[in-house]
């Protein structure tokens, strides 16, 4: 990690997460006038103590998010307040920040986990762990900016392109220096676990196609050095792209198999994770797993109809 803050002016700040994915990468960047932080952790007293060692004597002028998902977001609203510093992120996931642990969506939730055909012993952990997401993403930050795609921004000694990159989150980007040809690829593109893509009942209606476009998107830029927000630095972006996509064609493949069977999103999903899982992974298998069958459904390769509520997957 030295040849960040080497070369490119940038500190990697490895943050424990209570998960199996047990760390987020965040960073840290000396401006002009002060420090930026780019992504911040979860809201806990792990996360609180780490950011006051690194942060202890230096003025915090923006924080940068990519996008809402707790372990980058969770964070910035209570850093905001210590620092008052500018938070920067898009609108659309700014939104999505603001409003999934709001009681609307929450109250939602049940009824969407039927649509899916979920048991209610599942339905009610699942939801019940999504709400405990709530104190660790509180207060919310006050948004001073939204990115807009292709804007330049300084970022330790090199300045940066902003790129929008949808799929992991509708509103996700990355940073790309030319220069070096150096990519800040956040959640992504990941060296060794593939970016949950998933379908959470709201927002993109076809999550996995818009994250195939988006690494086509990042492949033309023919990428070097890829620095990511979960794992080690890694060369050659294109090489790890093509085993992200062959992995997707694989789940694709396996997601038509079981669906020829026909069957709900819970059933389906039983047979893409035949593993013990958590309830807080329960819930990414979910919307994985809807994302693979929506994304062959809108290839006209199965199709969708309702049956005692829930959802139900066939192909003729």
């Amino acid at each position: 990690m030295k040849i960040l803050f080497n070369e490119y002016g940038i500190k990697t700040i490895t943050i424990d997460l209570p998960f199996r994915l047990n760390h987020v990468n965040c960073f840290l960047a000396e401006g002009e006038s002060g420090w930026k932080v780019i992504d911040t952790g979860l809201h806990n007293h792990e996360t609180i103590r780490r950011w006051e060692k690194e942060l202890e004597g230096k003025e915090i002028t923006d924080i940068l998010l990519t996008h809402y998902h707790p372990d980058h977001f969770g964070y910035a609203g209570a850093l905001q307040e210590k620092t008052g510093a500018r938070v920067f992120m898009t609108e659309v996931d700014a939104e999505n920040g603001l409003n999934s642990w709001e009681k609307e969506f929450l109250n939602n939730l049940s009824e969407n986990y039927l649509l899916a055909g979920i048991p209610d012993n599942i339905s009610i952990k699942m939801k019940k762990n999504t709400e405990e997401f709530v104190e660790r993403v509180t207060p919310y930050p006050q948004i001073d900016h939204y990115f807009q795609e292709g804007e330049r921004i300084q970022i330790g000694k090199h300045e940066y392109e902003v790129i929008f990159t949808p799929g992991h989150s509708d509103g996700l980007i990355t940073f790309y220096n030319k220069d070096k040809n150096m990519l800040l690829s956040t959640d992504h593109i990941l060296p060794k676990i593939t970016p949950n893509i998933s379908y959470w009942f709201h927002g993109d209606p076809n999550p996995l196609q818009t994250y195939l476009t988006s690494l086509e998107k990042i492949k033309k830029r023919n990428i070097d050095f890829v620095v990511p927000s979960h794992g080690k630095p890694f060369h050659d972006a294109n090489k790890r792209i093509e085993e992200i996509r062959a992995h997707h064609d694989e789940r694709l493949g396996k997601t038509l198999e079981l669906a020829k069977k026909g069957g709900t999103v819970f059933e389906i999903s039983e047979g893409l994770f035949n593993k013990k899982l958590t309830v807080h992974e329960t819930r990414f298998a979910i919307g994985e797993t809807m994302a693979h069958l929506e994304y062959l459904r809108y290839k006209n390769e199965c199709r969708r109809e309702l049956r005692k509520g829930s959802y139900w997957y066939y192909t003729d």
